[in-house]
């Protein structure tokens, strides 16, 4: 059996599906749903984006934050956000001990930056470069000035955006849809399918960056959430500061758009699956890594400040050529359980792994695996491990910080406050405790955790320039 993983970053886990809750035309990842299993309460027990990574493809919990490598030269400097750790064994290099021809076609860039070792295990790996603040191409930001124009308000300070500076440089010979980076992605995986399919079984990981900001599809995808708009297209939301009615409605269209603009190309991916003859001995998995708010709670965005569903829960859905069609699971899932599931369903065995195979799930070998989960969110900061953690079960979420006691805990009751705006923290503090007894026994310490892990701020090399450019004209204007 192949098996062939896609994992799609910032991609909401209700935008999937035919009884999504958010209003998005996805047919092809709604086709795919219906083709296999979803697992409605999938979630990250690690976020954001290199550690839920890391806990795919090892099967271990990257929280608690608990490792202290080198990452100079890398950026930014989180908790948790750094190479696998070298005693555990990741999926690719299983499976290629077993025989299996290995790829990775990415454009995450964070995978493939100093000090990291993502690529472990893969024969063949494909690095898209260009997404967000990758630092691939020069340039002055004079070459670029007027699409800086249309994307924030003046006045322009370069050093300010200096990472939308480095975006539109990348993306300064763009011209056509296919240019775009996820097209690029699955344009890619497709030929990667085509030049292995004779070395079966094999195992692709296709690790698209979208709908990660920047939120820039093609313009034509977000017109159809709003169209006839004239002002500024705010594709880091961040830059909108305080934006109007009509600026924020524009801006989760770009969102929408960018969505949509993936299930187009996941669609045409997985065409080639189908032209290939590869469904009925492959086991293909759709995943991603956290959502983002869409003005729910009143922002856009995603952090360990706002640990609710429409960040932490994840798409999960497999397609087994054996398997049941447009079934739902409800039981807790996490990240760390994918390793031993792909290896269930695959034959293979490994022991080491804290995940669980959660297979028996679908077959009704077992109720649930787990009646909670922890899940730790990173935060970028001085001192040590910052970040907070999130305690959900099916009646409550409880929110706190994990290095230092939280002025101001969360705790929602799910049932009657279902989309958690409600902190009814003082007055449960049983049902506190024992979320807190939970946190602690992942900890394996007391809240306050002392964690080892010491971050700093890193910014990406262009900030760096950026800044002291503007610092050294300053200077010479004064002389």
């Amino acid at each position: 059996m192949n098996l062939v993983c896609v994992c799609l970053d910032t991609l909401r886990a209700d935008a999937v599906g035919e009884d999504k809750g958010l209003r998005v035309d996805t047919p092809n990842l709604d086709a795919f749903a219906r083709e296999g299993v979803t697992f409605d309460n999938a979630f990250g027990e690690g976020q954001p984006t290199l550690q839920i990574r890391r806990a795919f493809f090892t099967g271990m919990r990257s929280f608690p934050w608990r490792f202290n490598f080198d990452r100079r030269g890398h950026w930014h400097h989180a908790s948790g956000w750094h190479k696998i750790p070298p005693d555990q064994d990741t999926l690719a290099e299983v499976l290629l001990g077993r025989g299996y021809m290995t790829g990775l076609v990415s454009d995450t860039y964070h995978m493939f930056k100093a000090t990291m070792n993502y690529t472990r295990g893969f024969v063949t790996y494909d690095f898209v470069r260009g997404q967000e603040s990758d630092n691939w191409r020069g340039g002055s930001a004079r070459m670029v000035e007027e699409r800086l124009r249309r994307h924030v308000r003046p006045p322009v300070h370069r050093s300010r955006y200096a990472v939308l500076v480095q975006y539109l440089l990348n993306t300064q010979d763009r011209r056509r849809e296919e240019d775009y980076f996820c097209a690029q992605v699955f344009t890619r995986a497709a030929q990667w399918l085509e030049d292995n399919v004779e070395n079966r079984p094999f195992f692709l990981w296709v690790d698209g960056f979208d709908p990660h900001e920047p939120w820039d599809p093609p313009t034509g995808y977000a017109d159809r959430y709003r169209a006839g708009y004239e002002g500024l297209d705010f594709i880091f939301p961040q830059y909108a500061g305080v934006a109007t009615p009509e600026e924020q409605e524009r801006i989760r269209a770009l969102y929408l758009g960018e969505v949509t603009f993936v299930d187009e190309w996941f669609g045409r991916f997985t065409e080639k699956i189908g032209e290939l003859g590869l469904w009925d001995e492959t086991v293909v998995m759709l995943l991603s890594d956290h959502g983002t708010q869409l003005l729910e709670h009143g922002r856009f965005g995603k952090g360990g400040d706002a640990m609710h569903p429409y960040n932490t829960r994840i798409n999960w859905v497999i397609r087994h050529p054996d398997g049941p069609r447009g079934r739902h699971v409800k039981p807790f899932v996490q990240s760390h359980d994918l390793m031993p599931t792909a290896l269930r369903l695959l034959g293979v065995p490994h022991a080491r792994a804290e995940g669980e195979d959660v297979w028996p799930l679908v077959t009704g070998e077992r109720s649930r695996i787990r009646d909670h989960v922890v899940i730790g969110w990173a935060s970028m900061g001085l001192g040590p491990a910052p970040g907070r953690a999130s305690v959900r079960d099916e009646e409550w979420n409880y929110v706190t910080h994990v290095h230092q006691e939280d002025p101001r805990p969360e705790l929602y009751h799910l049932p009657t406050d279902p989309e958690e705006r409600k902190n009814v923290v003082a007055e449960h503090p049983d049902v506190v405790a024992r979320q807190r007894s939970r946190l602690e026994a992942v900890l394996g310490q007391p809240l306050p955790a002392t964690l080892p892990e010491l971050c700093d701020m890193a910014s990406p090399p262009i900030v760096q320039y950026s800044l002291l450019r503007a610092e050294h004209r300053s200077e010479s204007k004064h002389r």
